[in-house]
């Protein structure tokens, strides 16, 4: 039978990019399932957007691909994955692999019918999630955090922070909207690391319509990226970990392909 080509499958040079940062194969126990076809069918999932019960035939049994994910993401895997590609994504543009400066941001989108922990956030007038997000200057992911929509953007940056900075304690600089304002959170940021600044970038004055901001422009490109993605248009995960997981796959689709 012919192997079905999707335009979201693995290349040769893609997939041994990849492949080093896998966990190893289980030497016992049943024949060990194709990994690339696995995260082929992942890759093909995140950017279709489609059901579990849907996936093509050609990737095998949906149950298969989700243990695959849900296993990967309970153990870390794809944030090492994605973690390792964004090191050679920064080395490949002349950055060094630690970041100094990032750009802080969220994001409403609607949700789905599930039963997962949601809110109305009154300035969107939307009901769903919010997504927290940290990027580089590339727009490359840092940090992800995903909250109820009604939950406060100084909140959820904590939230997010809290955990983030016990990485990137090398960061210096921070770039904020107007959301983020205020010297109770500048504090805050101080108060986990010391030598890290907090920039707001406002509005122009007398701004009407859309702008282009320094530096916010780079976060808003990266949730571009990630709303060309259907699974990630809205919200359809009942735990918000496996909304953040997603994000990380969509990325590391994108990360791969400039890649190779």
């Amino acid at each position: 039978m012919t192997e079905t080509k999707y335009p979201t499958n693995l290349t040769d040079a893609q997939w041994q990019l990849i492949k080093p940062h896998l966990p190893p194969a289980h030497k016992r126990g049943r024949p060990p399932t194709d990994r690339r076809n696995i995260l082929n069918a992942l890759l093909y999932f995140v950017r279709a957007g489609c059901q579990w019960r849907m996936l093509p035939a050609d990737f095998g049994p949906w149950q298969t691909v989700y243990h695959y994910y849900a296993t990967w993401r309970r153990d870390g895997h794809w944030t090492y994955l994605h973690d390792r590609l964004r090191a050679r994504v920064r080395t490949a543009a002349g950055k060094e692999v630690r970041p100094t400066a990032a750009i802080l941001d969220s994001q409403t989108v609607r949700s789905a019918d599930h039963t997962g922990e949601t809110g109305f956030d009154a300035a969107k007038k939307t009901k769903g999630r919010k997504r927290h997000i940290l990027v580089d200057t590339l727009g490359l992911l840092l940090a992800v955090c995903v909250t109820p929509a009604s939950t406060p953007e100084r909140t959820g940056a904590r939230q997010l922070l809290a955990g983030a900075l016990q990485w990137f304690s090398w960061l210096r600089r921070l770039w904020v909207d107007g959301g983020y304002s205020g010297p109770e959170f500048a504090a805050w940021v101080r108060t986990q690391r010391r030598k890290l600044a907090v920039e707001v970038v406002s509005r122009m004055a007398g701004q009407r319509g859309f702008a282009v901001l320094p530096k916010r422009w780079i976060v808003e490109r990266t949730f571009g990226w990630l709303m060309k993605q259907r699974r990630l248009v809205h919200d359809y995960e009942v735990k918000a970990e496996h909304a953040e997981g997603w994000i990380y796959i969509a990325m590391i689709g994108i990360m791969v392909r400039r890649l190779a």
